[in-house]
């Protein structure tokens, strides 16, 4: 008889983890496993990348907004859930500016799950094994019935801040807790170390093929390469965690020096204003451009000279990995998770955090073809592929 598996996750706008979970259900053996497959939104540019395995269950309008306003939540009739997200939301931000936390934003989440959890309803069928795949995990924990309960953790928690109390509580319920690196794994158990026996690495899983043929489907448009000109390529979400900003007076820098770069950013998120401003404020419109939302963006990075990531930190960067089975050199900044991406000066360069260390990674790059040309030629040299990482996740769900 097959097992009857959940897997749960908010929608699947642009995004690494998103990415990341088309992966793993196109992995899946569906021959021996019923998989249901629960999406707080049925939204975002990956909704149609979801194969035909999964059976898709209804939206439940609750959980649903948790991707609204307060305002359209009002306008909805949830009033207790606007209500609680409205506190929630300044009780975040009060502990922030308290411990003076740079993004208190995982506060807010935090908050947002543990004050509105008494008006959101239960998911009444039973699983032998409910997973979360992304962060918090309060659903599969609080409203899930299951024999047995695993939550993903895709960032570095050296580097954000939480309530660890309500942390530790939510974790306490699940049965084992996937992390998707080494790196991960340890900077989770340093603040929660009692979790040690149940916690897992399992890498993202990744398709070189399917990420190549992606690539081929289109030409980006906005990208002309001209001779002597070095395209720059990051995608990724327009937050504080991947370290645009720095990126940005990277640019102003290598301009000021002479260097012919135009750096193209695919993705969106909450800091496009303070990015464009800040790019109007040192005059790199020419050069520094946002390209907002691509639904396939693998063409853009196969179309870039150099990729690079300059983020302040990360769980496992998705594309940093993407952009090497691309044939692509790749920077990315030294966070505290860089050396489980990449082996420095073999199928990489990991340069110092800021925009001098990513100013000087990328100088290093452009006047130094040689060194480009080994980067490329060890990337194509290595198999890329994990597909067998689905092998762990059977592991657990029939241990």
């Amino acid at each position: 008889m097959k097992k009857k598996i959940l897997i749960t996750s908010f929608d699947l706008a642009i995004g690494g983890v998103e990415r990341s979970l088309i992966g793993l259900l196109n992995q899946i053996d569906y021959s021996k496993y019923d998989v249901d497959l629960l999406l707080f939104k049925h939204e975002g540019e990956f909704f149609s990348f979801i194969p035909n395995g999964p059976n898709l269950l209804p939206e439940k309008p609750h959980y649903s907004t948790f991707r609204k306003s307060i305002y359209q939540i009002v306008k909805d009739g949830y009033y207790p859930i606007a209500f609680s997200r409205l506190i929630a939301k300044y009780s975040g931000l009060l502990h922030g500016k308290v411990k003076k936390v740079e993004e208190p934003g995982y506060l807010t989440i935090q908050y947002g799950w543990e004050f509105t959890n008494r008006y959101l309803p239960d998911l009444n069928n039973d699983y032998d094994v409910a997973i979360g795949f992304l962060w918090p995990h309060h659903f599969i924990g609080d409203k899930v019935k299951a024999k047995k309960k695993i939550g993903w953790i895709h960032t570095d928690y050296s580097n954000i801040y939480i309530n660890k109390k309500i942390e530790k509580k939510m974790w306490g319920k699940l049965d084992d807790i996937v992390v998707v690196s080494e790196e991960c794994s340890q900077t989770f158990l340093n603040v929660f170390p009692d979790f040690k026996n149940k916690t897992r690495v399992i890498e993202n899983i990744l398709s070189p093929l399917f990420i190549r043929e992606q690539a081929k489907l289109e030409i980006p448009n906005e990208i002309k390469k001209l001779p002597g000109k070095t395209i720059l390529v990051t995608v990724g979400r327009l937050t504080h965690a991947k370290g645009l900003d720095e990126a940005i007076r990277a640019c102003k820098q290598l301009v000021d020096e002479g260097f012919d770069i135009e750096w193209y950013v695919v993705g969106y998120g909450p800091l496009e204003n303070e990015l464009r401003n800040l790019i109007m404020k040192l005059g790199v419109e020419r050069q520094f451009i946002l390209l907002g939302k691509k639904t396939n963006p693998y063409p853009y990075i196969a179309a870039c000279d150099i990729y690079v990531q300059p983020s302040r930190y990360e769980g496992k960067a998705v594309t940093i990995r993407e952009a090497q089975v691309l044939g692509k050199p790749v920077l990315l900044t030294n966070f505290p998770t860089a050396k489980s991406q990449a082996d420095n000066g073999f199928d990489a360069l990991i340069t110092e955090c800021g925009h001098e260390g990513i100013a000087n990674g990328l100088r290093k790059m452009i006047n130094n073809d040689e060194f480009r040309k080994k980067l490329v030629n060890n990337v194509l040299s290595r198999d890329y592929g994990n597909e067998n990482e689905i092998n762990k996740i059977y592991s657990l769900i029939n241990n």
